[in-house]
């Protein structure tokens, strides 16, 4: 992995993403509220959207808040992003 480039408010949610451990999820506004910006919730979404390396920064680990899958920008989408999560025995 080179040197990240993004935003200041993507690299903040990327570097928590890379904390959320193997097995665990995270909600998107559960990680809006961690990085102290509780009412980015979409935002951090779309950070997430653009993370440039994925699985290495765990993207597939956040969720929507109702336990839907929400999106997978990586090739494959979200049949991929439930795989990923599979692998690592996170039921769902």
């Amino acid at each position: 992995m080179s040197k990240l480039s993004g935003t200041k408010f993507q690299l903040k949610v990327w570097k928590y993403l890379k904390t959320i451990p193997k097995g665990k999820v995270k909600s998107y506004k559960q990680i809006a509220i961690a990085i102290k910006s509780p009412k980015s919730a979409r935002a951090v979404a779309n950070a997430c959207a653009k993370n440039p390396y994925p699985p290495e920064i765990p993207c597939h680990r956040v969720i929507r808040s109702d336990g839907g899958l929400g999106g997978y920008s990586c090739k494959g989408g979200v049949k991929k992003k439930l795989r990923l999560l599979r692998s690592e025995k996170v039921a769902i």
